[in-house]
């Protein structure tokens, strides 16, 4: 259980609702008139509180009754608490910024256990305004033929059946790229003006390799569905970049399985590292997709919409059945603060965090990286490539093929040059010369 700590001395949220024999009651008048005035300020006022509910860090909104503020709650994805009189939503860092700017355009914001951002523009566009600034602003001066045009693009790549977020991501960015041809004719458009939109946004973004390659990827679709004059072969993606998949040991993975004291926490980090899945696979599973009995739990619609079994480990079916019987969800694996809604991707990132950190691992963990170890750890046990392509639901070999440069089974075997030169010199001289570099002898 929480309660909001001390809101303005819980006061406010009393004499917003004083009645004139309350009122009457008070004695000294300075008080009083203190009061009211506090009472006046607080109706513009939004109070957003950081604070910890069932073990999950919450953001807690409190102001005076004001439909526009009602809205924003809402529009916000937090729900009402009755017995604590307050709005409560799933902290992360983007909704905290992003409720701090929403209700900032409305009234007062007053931040409690969390530092208020000193700016809201984290990257600078070529004009030096923040990213979200820089589409809000420009979307409104967007022609209706444009908007329109927007809209009649959504459509069109739903209709291609292209993933939502497929279509979230090249909706963005074909906005940017509206809002920098200003009035500019569609059907004038050229690749010059293409290659201009990436010298002037996405290189002064400093956007990733990938997300230049998702640019010129929405642009070619806008280039089938609008006429112009861009020619599509002469249209080149940035060479995609080969990192090699960081990974952790074995005993990493138990010392961050340990660190993770919510049994929720746990059952979801225990079931990427255990099965291989991807954060939006196991944020979509439902209950029916578990088969205890066979040990196998169906993936739907995986990525390139394909659907296919994984193994359920022997050592999670225990762990599976305590998280049932203790959290009791209703249709989703995991769910939210509310029965039947998903959890958050965030929320998992968050808590990630913090068991890396308890765990003393110092490396850049993501959920995506217990997926790497549980290939790169199968390969190293001995699996055969193909069978760790289908776990993975890898569509080409090629890319299953990336984790057979970070398995030790084979490395571990290759001897240095230098190991080889100091055991042939310590042979030949029959004596412990030459057997440490540490040595003065060398």
């Amino acid at each position: 259980m929480f309660t909001p700590n001390c809101f303005l001395e819980q006061r406010i949220s009393k004499h917003a609702f004083l009645r004139p024999h309350s009122l009457d009651s008070l004695s000294d008048e300075g008080r009083l008139l203190e009061l009211l005035k506090c009472n006046e300020e607080m109706k513009h006022q939004v109070t957003i509180t950081k604070t910890v509910f069932n073990n999950r860090e919450v953001l807690l909104f409190q102001f005076s009754y004001q439909d526009e503020l009602k809205q924003i709650a809402k529009k916000l994805g937090a729900r009402w608490e009755p017995e604590r009189r307050v709005w409560v939503i799933t902290y992360s860092k983007s909704k905290f910024i992003k409720a701090v700017a929403d209700f900032g355009n409305f009234s007062n914001v007053v931040t409690k256990g969390v530092l208020k951002p000193k700016s809201m523009n984290r990257y600078a566009d070529s004009r030096g305004k923040g990213i979200k600034e820089f589409r809000s602003s420009g979307s409104r001066d967007l022609s209706s033929e444009n908007k329109r045009f927007l809209h009649d693009f959504v459509k069109y790549l739903r209709g291609k059946l292209l993933s939502e977020s497929t279509v979230r991501t090249y909706y963005i960015h074909i906005l940017d790229f509206l809002i920098y041809l200003k009035d500019k004719s569609l059907i004038a458009v050229n690749n010059r003006d293409v290659e201009l939109f990436v010298e002037d946004i996405c290189v002064k973004r400093k956007y990733s390799v990938s997300t230049h390659r998702q640019v010129i990827s929405a642009i070619k679709q806008f280039s089938k569905f609008q006429p112009c004059q861009i020619e599509n072969l002469a249209l080149e993606r940035p060479r995609k970049s080969r990192f090699l998949p960081l990974v952790l040991s074995r005993v990493e993975v138990i010392d961050l399985l340990r660190n993770t004291r919510n049994i929720k926490h746990r059952v979801i980090l225990a079931l990427l590292y255990s099965s291989g899945l991807r954060i939006g696979e196991l944020i979509n599973l439902e209950l029916r997709d578990f088969d205890i009995d066979r040990r196998q739990i169906l993936i739907r619609s995986g990525k390139g919409r394909k659907d296919r079994y994984v193994v359920m480990a022997e050592s999670f079916v225990q762990l599976l059945r305590n998280y049932l019987l203790s959290y009791k969800p209703v249709k989703y694996f995991v769910e939210g603060l509310s029965p039947s809604i998903k959890y958050s991707a965030t929320s998992v990132r968050s808590f990630l965090r913090q068991s890396v950190k308890r765990a003393g691992i110092r490396k850049r963990i993501t959920p995506h990286t217990l997926r790497h170890s549980y290939a790169t750890h199968l390969l190293e046990q001995g699996v055969d490539l193909r069978y760790i392509q289908e776990l993975l639901g890898h569509s080409r070999p090629e890319t299953t093929m990336i984790y057979t440069h970070v398995t030790k089974r084979d490395m571990l075997s290759i001897s240095s040059p230098l190991d080889s030169i100091i055991e042939q010199l310590s042979k030949s001289n029959n004596n412990d010369t030459f057997t440490s570099l540490s040595g003065d002898n060398l």
